[in-house]
């Protein structure tokens, strides 16, 4: 058991803390924000991640588990501190350290011992050694500390299994002690069989960006033979599945869609693009797939006024909010892009969504929020589909065809078949399937 502190309670600190806390440990969950840790200590998540409550109450209540907003106390407390704190986009497409870099500042003085400072939050490469740097110089005289970069490969929406379930865990460090005490923290993936990748910290800066830059990359190669396939008379679903036969290609990530959103993606690929200007070179692949990205959501668009034709006084319905099902994660979602497109453009919007209606009324002016997908859909002109929760996947069809002005639907996520939608009198919008 280690006693552990977590900076940091958003989406990778709060899951980080409360998974090492049901490995064992004593973890301190540390933020500066009052009101985030008075919910979490009354058991109230601010966000939805699915099964994170619970787990929250049972580490809570066998005393494993606590939050303050005490840094000092936490540091002291705690021999490994990882830092979680929030590094969000720059208008550039760069990396914000503001936050992170004055946590590090504000521990530095308050190592009085050896401690591990673990970089958890997605950081650009070089960040380890100005951590290192920084702590030099604000740390007492004499006082050990040994700085890891141990990147999250967390999914919103499935975190808890992607955390104790990993495909890998990988420490980035130059001290034999801290990968032995990061070992005995993941001790329990062991029995798993996990790999540990062990390396520098530039190399485990970069492993994070450049996994997300390849999945984002197949993301956005996909819609683009989706659109080829449109204008061929292809069938993409088949041509995705064709494609992902072959095992050096793989079926993951090959789904259309309209882009990808959420909190890692959009900020990643553009930060590692920026990484590489940085260092006097060109991402172009990355940087096509941040244009692809781009101009998928801009095919949306393109797609309603094609459905339609003019927009200004057309009421729509729009299914899913949320970047992804299993989150109320709205961030660089393709559903608010396309709703803040067609608000300008005149249209009148319905929406639904089972978890992220609440943090859209917070960006959305002018929208109408509904209890359910039917009461959106009544009397519209056009239904569109932009997030797959099993809910929408579900829908009665027949129904969502009678409520509608004229049966016209939009799939963004290619959900429902097309045959049978045309069966049902609809006249149906798919991507990439002729």
């Amino acid at each position: 058991m280690k006693n552990i502190a977590v900076v940091g309670t958003g989406y990778v600190g709060l899951v980080t803390g409360v998974c090492l806390a049901d490995f064992g440990n004593k973890v301190i969950c540390v933020d500066n924000d009052p009101k985030k840790i008075e919910l979490l200590k009354g058991g109230t998540i601010p966000f939805y991640e699915p099964g994170l409550e619970e787990m929250v109450r049972i580490n809570t209540s066998k005393g494993r588990l606590e939050f303050s907003l005490d840094l000092s106390y936490g540091v002291k407390e705690s021999e490994v501190i990882y830092l979680a704190v929030g590094t969000p986009s720059r208008s550039d497409g760069g990396v914000d350290l503001r936050d992170f870099f004055q946590a590090v500042e504000e521990i530095a003085p308050l190592i009085d011992s050896y401690r591990v400072i673990v970089d958890k939050s997605t950081v650009p490469v070089g960040t380890a050694r100005r951590v290192k740097k920084i702590l030099e110089g604000g740390a007492k005289k004499g006082k050990e500390f040994d700085v890891v970069s141990n990147p999250e490969f967390l999914r919103e929406g499935s975190a808890i299994g992607d955390f104790m379930r990993p495909n890998r865990v990988v420490v980035g460090g130059e001290s034999e002690r801290a990968f032995e005490i990061m070992a005995e923290i993941y001790r329990p993936l062991y029995l798993l069989e996990t790999p540990i990748i062990r390396t520098n910290w530039e190399t485990a800066e970069l492993i994070k960006y450049a996994s997300n830059a390849f999945l984002a990359t197949k993301i956005s190669f996909i819609n683009e033979m989706a659109n080829l396939c449109e204008r061929v008379g292809a069938d993409v679903q088949v041509v995705a599945r064709g494609m992902g036969l072959d095992g050096r290609i793989g079926t993951k990530f090959l789904h259309t869609g309209p882009g990808f959103g959420g909190s890692c993606f959009p900020k990643d690929t553009m930060a590692l693009a920026s990484i590489a200007k940085d260092n006097g070179m060109e991402a172009r692949i990355v940087q096509a797939t941040i244009e692809v990205n781009l101009a998928q959501r801009k095919g949306m668009v393109e797609r309603v006024k094609r459905a339609l034709g003019e927009i200004r006084g057309k009421q729509i319905a729009v299914l899913g909010l949320a970047f992804k099902p299993n989150t109320d994660d709205i961030r660089d979602s393709p559903s608010i892009y396309l709703i803040e497109e067609l608000l300008k453009m005149g249209a009148r919007i319905r929406a639904y969504d089972p978890m992220a209606m609440e943090n859209a009324r917070g960006v959305l002016d002018g929208v109408e929020f509904t209890s359910d997908p039917y009461s959106a859909c009544q009397e519209a002109d056009l239904a569109v589909i932009m997030t797959e929760w099993n809910e929408l996947r579900e829908l009665n069809m027949e129904r969502i065809g009678e409520l509608l002005k004229r049966p016209i639907l939009l799939d963004t996520r290619d959900i429902y078949d097309p045959g049978e939608m045309r069966r049902l009198g609809f006249t149906y919008y798919s991507i990439g399937r002729g």
